[in-house]
């Protein structure tokens, strides 16, 4: 039940970023091109590329919630990953495509100056984006949620790509011309920069990498329980935004069934006060001196 409200506000988290990149793109795109500015078109541009990586958090968020079947016994928590796969790919293409178009422009010698409605608008866009970034931000670290907190780091990336446009668009009217271009190409780089990061982490997700140094951090948990003896093995896998801890640990051989239960228990529920861990699976083996 706690798994399933916390994805359903995680849900809208992702439709406000929606709602808000839909309405931004649209004005960006077409204020930036009855404006001449070029790095609007190209925010806007980015806004677009943040709609689909929105919609593919709310679909993998919507999938994940499916209950396990027959094929999926662990569940679908990876539809999440799966999708922000999907974006990054998408995200790439958009951003090459940016900086080859800007490129094109200024070997073509099409550079105008920018009327300053495309200013206002990159500024009134950077507030609304903070607006965003911070609810985001609260509403991920409520529901736990490491794709909500992915989206709320690219609100505020976007954020800034939208601080930056409006300063090469007023830097443009003082007749530094190649400014609004420049910060066009900058805000390709940008797009191509976080579809890499996000491509980074969906794939060290899929591939079951996991933090060092969190499992550390439990390993250290485990070993407050005063009847085990050793943690012999520990491993961790991500499932969307759901950890899956793996811990075999030696406890002393004369203890029966009951008792050996009892501690899987106890480190179960320490595992989740702690750390926030809602699956663990702890093997018990006998331990000799």
């Amino acid at each position: 039940m706690m798994i399933e409200t916390n994805a359903k506000l995680g849900e809208k988290g992702a439709w406000l970023s929606i709602i808000t990149y839909i309405v931004l793109a649209l004005s960006k795109l077409i204020i930036g091109h009855v404006g001449h500015s070029d790095a609007l078109r190209a925010d806007g541009l980015n806004n677009s590329t943040d709609v689909i990586a929105s919609i593919a958090i709310l679909i993998g968020l919507r999938i994940s919630q499916k209950p396990p079947d027959q094929d999926h016994r662990y569940g679908h928590y990876r539809a999440e990953t799966i999708a922000s796969l999907f974006a990054a790919f998408i995200m790439m293409f958009v951003g090459i495509q940016v900086m080859i178009d800007t490129f094109q422009k200024v070997f073509a010698h099409e550079i105008m100056q920018p009327n300053m409605i495309t200013a206002w608008t990159a500024l009134g866009s950077f507030i609304m984006m903070l607006l965003v970034y911070r609810v985001n931000l609260i509403l991920s670290k409520k529901v736990n949620s490491r794709a909500l907190f992915a989206a709320a780091q690219d609100n505020k990336s976007d954020a800034l790509v939208s601080i930056g446009a409006f300063l090469g668009i007023v830097g443009a009217q003082f007749g530094v011309f190649w400014l609004d271009p420049l910060t066009g190409l900058i805000v390709g780089l940008i797009i191509c920069f976080t579809a890499w990061k996000i491509f980074k982490e969906a794939t060290h997700t899929l591939t079951d990498g996991f933090d060092e140094t969190l499992l550390e951090q439990m390993k250290e948990t485990v070993y407050t329980v005063p009847q085990v003896k050793k943690v012999k093995d520990i491993k961790g896998r991500i499932l969307g935004n759901q950890q899956f801890i793996d811990i075999t640990i030696l406890v002393d051989y004369y203890l029966n069934v009951e008792e050996s239960h009892d501690i899987t228990v106890r480190i179960e529920k320490l595992l989740y006060e702690k750390h926030h861990i809602p699956y663990a699976h702890i093997h018990i083996e006998p331990y000799k001196e």
